[in-house]
């Protein structure tokens, strides 16, 4: 642990005009704007590593719609809208984003997605989703969320509360390494400096243990590691609860 803090300390230090950017509070306001330029062109690559993951992942949706054959789905942190092609046709579409500034680009995504129905786009963070009525949803998707927002427990929280009875819950999250492993040490090493740039997510949650907790009726998890395999976001887990 001296050894994580001291190499701590030097990324900050390589990373000090951020760093003080961000004690003043304009860090994060200039981040915002700049963050959806740059997921626009990551989310596309790290849509095509996981393809057949998240094609796998969604294949059941429909499993979940109500009894009129109608999928009424909420989206978690929708950004860019890398989700939208996984989704089937008529799909009834909510999306939610904390960050106002993706949405050039989720409109980007919905004019290619037509078989896709949007309901509203909210801006809200997932701790909060207020303007969606309780039990309003057949679905909920989070991927790439978690790692990110400031209390897991709240937002499965929300989650619960926005699903139907019998609804399902899909989630694709990067996660904390086998503690034992090298590729946990790098993820406490880089987590301080890695928020600034992450738009506050975190390398080493334990996103697996909160899922555990919540009152969940089923939970169909597992682990799979996204090439390359050495760096920190490679361990992942995937799957779906339902309530």
């Amino acid at each position: 642990m001296v050894l994580v803090s001291f190499l701590q300390r030097c990324v900050l230090l390589l990373l000090l005009p951020v760093h003080v950017l961000a004690c003043l509070g304009l860090w994060d306001s200039f981040y915002k704007k700049v963050f959806p330029y740059i997921m626009a062109k990551v989310a596309s690559i790290y849509n095509q590593k996981v393809y057949k993951q998240k094609q796998e992942l969604f294949s059941n949706l429909r499993q979940f719609a109500s009894p009129s054959g109608q999928l009424t789905l909420v989206e978690i942190g929708t950004g860019t809208g890398t989700n939208f092609q996984f989704y089937p046709p008529g799909c009834r579409l909510t999306c939610t984003d904390p960050n106002p500034n993706f949405r050039k680009f989720l409109l980007k995504s919905l004019s290619e997605n037509q078989h896709l129905q949007l309901e509203r786009s909210v801006v809200a963070s997932g701790e909060d989703l207020h303007q969606i009525p309780d039990g309003a949803a057949d679905a909920v998707v989070c991927t790439l969320v978690l790692c990110s927002v400031t209390d897991v427990p709240r937002v499965l929280r929300e989650v619960l509360r926005v699903l139907r009875l019998g609804g399902a819950f899909y989630f694709l999250e990067h996660v904390a390494a086998d503690h034992s492993s090298w590729t946990y040490f790098w993820q406490k090493v880089c987590d301080p400096a890695w928020k600034y740039f992450g738009d506050g997510c975190s390398l080493s949650r334990e996103t697996q243990k909160e899922l555990e907790k919540i009152n969940f009726s089923e939970l169909n998890l597992r682990r799979i590691h996204v090439t390359p395999y050495w760096i920190p976001t490679s361990p992942h887990i995937i799957g779906y609860a339902v309530k």
